[in-house]
């Protein structure tokens, strides 16, 4: 967890406070901790920058939800650039709060070196102000919930982003102690040229957050999501970073893609396939034509929320040879035990498979949504390699520079 409590006070002068980096694993995340705007996650390893003064708190914060301290090392603060404990980089001196299912975004278990990558253009104390666009329903008549796919205009700034990565955004008004909204993090749903293809828009898909207060009942709303939900077209939004460089996409046009998704989990991996499949984009990205195999794997709720549908149907039927769409509609469909059919039943139906992709090095596996699904997918990775002798376990280690996962 990266917040005020953690990073503020001597850790606000990089020279007065030394800092230290805590490699987390097993945080969990719940929904009163949501209420509490903590940015816990679990994906792989966590990093957490903690300044001297607050070591042993942290450490026993860390052990109070969960976590385990995989290792301790001191953090070079010559530029005052850590990294929070939801796999984001950020000023030490600039606290970034996430809510889960918020979309915030975690710390992927890859550790691939990414260069020429956009990081940081627009920190929270001085963010960029751009426009909304358009806001627009994504859940069709029957569906369940609040989805929106949100586009911002960029100009007058500088803000550039790739693929994968995501952008801050600081809602209007004050939370109940009168203080700012801090940010919250959601992956961009746009490939680097935006939406209109002019360099000028980023795009968001997002969910209302709705929960009932374990306590009281009471029905709460996501601060940030339900603000972004309820844009005008031309109202005002801080948007800060970009950041991120796990859920990056290999240069290699010729890789094998597998994105699993729940939910609002599709935004990277919409960002991912327009860039591959666009006929717009494939006339732009002359460096980049995809050749390779993509195969997205859905969890959804009902038909009506399968976000994007159209287009990702008509990729499907355009490129049969490259590109394979699977849905898992949990209320509609029954799994082998006859219970609702989750995503992680859909990867033990094509375990081996998937096993068989996977082992090819030029395959790289992109896990975003709830993190209930991981079980399951290890689950059946477990039992497809086991058919070979192979620790699923021992061999996930040795691909972590091809096994990105982001969950919340």
């Amino acid at each position: 967890m990266y917040n005020s409590s953690a990073a503020g006070g001597a850790a606000n002068s990089i020279s007065g406070s030394r800092l230290f980096l805590y490699e987390v694993e097993g945080l969990r995340q719940n929904q009163e901790t949501d209420r509490m705007d903590y940015p816990i996650r679990k994906s792989g390893s966590v990093f957490i920058t903690v300044p001297y003064a607050r070591m042993n708190q942290e450490m026993q914060r860390i052990t109070r939800m969960g976590g385990r301290i995989v290792s301790i090392r001191p953090l070079n603060g010559d530029n005052g650039v850590g990294v929070a404990a939801n796999g984001k980089i950020a000023s030490s001196s600039e606290p970034v709060t996430t809510t889960s299912a918020e979309a915030s975004k975690p710390m992927t278990q890859a550790k691939e070196k990414k260069k020429d990558v956009p990081v940081n253009i627009y920190r929270p104390n001085a963010p960029f102000v751009g426009k909304c666009l358009s806001n627009e329903k994504l859940v069709g008549e029957g569906g369940i919930g609040i989805v929106q796919h949100i586009k911002f205009d960029l100009r007058g700034g500088d803000l550039k982003y790739l693929e994968g990565q995501s952008i801050g955004i600081i809602p209007d008004g004050v939370d109940s102690n009168g203080k700012p909204h801090k940010l919250r993090l959601y992956s961009i749903a746009s490939t680097r040229h935006g939406d209109d293809m002019d360099d000028q828009t980023v795009s968001l898909c997002v969910r209302q957050l709705e929960y009932k207060h374990p306590e009281t009942g009471e029905t709460v709303y996501g601060v940030c999501s339900t603000f972004l939900c309820n844009l005008q077209p031309g109202a005002e939004v801080k948007i800060t970073g970009p950041v991120g460089k796990e859920m990056l996409l290999p240069d290699d046009p010729e890789a094998n893609i597998i994105m699993m998704a729940t939910g609002t989990g599709i935004a990277p991996f919409r960002a991912y396939l327009w860039r591959m499949f666009k006929d717009y984009e494939r006339a732009r990205n002359t460096d980049y034509q995809f050749n390779g195999f993509a195969w997205l794997i859905f969890g959804i709720p009902t038909t009506p929320n399968i976000l994007y549908r159209d287009e990702l149907e008509a990729i499907a039927k355009e490129y049969p040879n490259n590109f394979r769409l699977t849905y898992a509609i949990s209320r509609e469909q029954k799994n082998p035990e006859g219970g609702r059919m989750y995503i992680q039943h859909r990867v033990a139906e094509h375990a081996d498979e998937i096993w068989k992709l996977v082992k090819e090095e030029k395959t790289h596996v992109y896990i975003c949504g709830l993190k209930g699904m991981e079980d399951g997918i290890d689950a059946a990775m477990t039992e497809a390699a086991a058919k070979e002798g192979v620790v699923w376990k021992d061999y996930q280690r040795s691909i972590k520079e091809r096994w990105h996962v982001e969950t919340y």
